[in-house]
């Protein structure tokens, strides 16, 4: 094992704004991102939910548009998001330029997606059947595949050390960062892009969450859809967007003089072995995981001063967690929740959360939960709402669940 793993930059484009700044300051300032869809097909296929968390800035606005046409829009928001946060790594010239910081063999790219590039899939299968083969096109495959966020940025810096793309449903992001981790302790690599992406507000997504009942139908009040720990919440609202951060060594971020915004200090990653979508009622995974990050850092829970949650406003997971945090941690962290403004970014979700939560411990405020205006009695815990809540941050742990029962925690503390 090597040294420890600092965060020099951090991008984003989400439903709150078109950078991680934007972002942060529309979080604090109590904004959502939620809206009506204004989409044929919520008519054509009168689809009982009609809103969602879609992006407030277009890809096509940051991203050349020879380029963006030839990426799916998934693979867009992953670009958009690397491109600030290299820039704001102070990292330069790519590798192979002049000046370069860093080797193309010791960098490389971990970027997922939960579901990744289904839109290309079904608009280009819609086409085969409408108009035969000579319509499909021949980036079909490259903008549909899994991996293609992370292959797109890694053509994009050079990256040789590895170009990685973890798919765990709405854990991806962060266990992306956690996969990074590992090979930054290992040594295996100097500086890593990491993060999660996803765009599939799509009808056939839509369609199966309305199916498994997990959906927010509040469309006549889009901004106060998204509750978590309330007891009017009815479901998540589905969001698009990415965050991608620069992890490195820190004696490698040390050498080149960077500015450190924060370290990735510890990570916990378990599955649930229990059911396809439901959590383990008993949260024994998630306490696993939230135990385990605080392990890996070398903490104790009582140093753990605030967890931002995984909470999407379902009926049985937010209290579920709560009940976790409480077994793993305690009853003295602070919660919060950012999907409540978000909407849920399934594999982006992971990572934009992770950058909220350093941006917590680095500038000592816990963003609202929005919409919290009667705490379900069963989560016996102390959740922000309201107002932002200025308070020293040592330690913030980041949970990300997802389906297939992968649990993924991640604690960041101060530079």
């Amino acid at each position: 094992m090597t040294d420890g793993v600092v965060v020099t930059g951090f991008g984003a484009t989400t439903p709150l704004g078109g950078d991680a700044a934007s972002t942060w300051e529309a979080l604090l300032a109590g904004k959502s991102g939620v809206s009506t869809v204004e989409a044929e097909w919520t008519e054509r296929f009168d689809l009982p939910v009609q809103i969602a968390a879609q992006l407030a800035v277009e890809p096509s606005e940051v991203i050349p548009r020879v380029q963006a046409r030839r990426m799916d829009r998934c693979e867009q928001v992953a670009m958009v998001a690397a491109k600030e946060a290299w820039a704001h790594s102070g990292l330069g010239a790519i590798p192979g330029e002049d000046g370069a910081a860093v080797e193309a063999e010791r960098l490389a790219v971990v970027i997922g997606a939960g579901i990744g590039g289904a839109p290309t899939l079904l608009a280009q299968d819609d086409l085969l059947e409408e108009h035969g083969l000579r319509k499909v096109s021949p980036l079909t495959v490259p903008m549909l595949m899994p991996n293609g966020p992370a292959a797109m940025v890694s053509l994009e810096y050079k990256a040789k050390g590895g170009a990685h793309s973890p798919a765990s449903a709405c854990a991806t992001g962060a266990e992306a960062l956690a996969w990074a981790y590992r090979l930054l302790r290992a040594g295996e690599v100097d500086v890593v892009l990491a993060g999660g992406a996803e765009s599939c507000i799509v009808p056939i997504t839509v369609a199966g969450f309305v199916q498994a009942r997990t959906l927010s139908t509040r469309n006549d009040d889009p901004e106060r859809a998204s509750r978590p720990f309330d007891t009017g919440r009815d479901g998540f609202v589905l969001g698009e967007g990415s965050g991608v951060l620069v992890l490195e060594r820190e004696e490698f971020a040390k050498a080149r003089g960077a500015t450190v915004h924060g370290r990735l200090a510890g990570i916990g990653m378990t599955s649930d072995a229990y059911h396809i979508t439901g959590p383990d009622p008993e949260g024994e995974g998630q306490v696993r995981a939230m135990r385990k990050a605080v392990a890996s850092a070398g903490l104790e829970a009582s140093d753990v001063t605030h967890v931002n949650c995984h909470a999407t406003s379902t009926v049985v997971g937010d209290v579920g967690e709560s009940v976790a945090v409480r077994k793993a941690l305690g009853d003295h962290p602070v919660l919060t929740a950012p999907k409540s403004a978000l909407g849920h970014l399934v594999g982006g979700a992971g990572a934009v959360e992770g950058i909220i939560s350093l941006l917590s411990v680095r500038d000592d405020i816990i963003p609202a939960t929005l919409n919290l205006e009667d705490k379900d009695p069963k989560v016996e815990l102390d959740v922000v709402a309201g107002e932002p809540r200025k308070t020293t941050v040592d330690a913030a742990l980041n949970n990300s669940f997802g389906f297939g029962g992968h649990n993924a925690s991640l604690l960041f503390t101060k530079a």
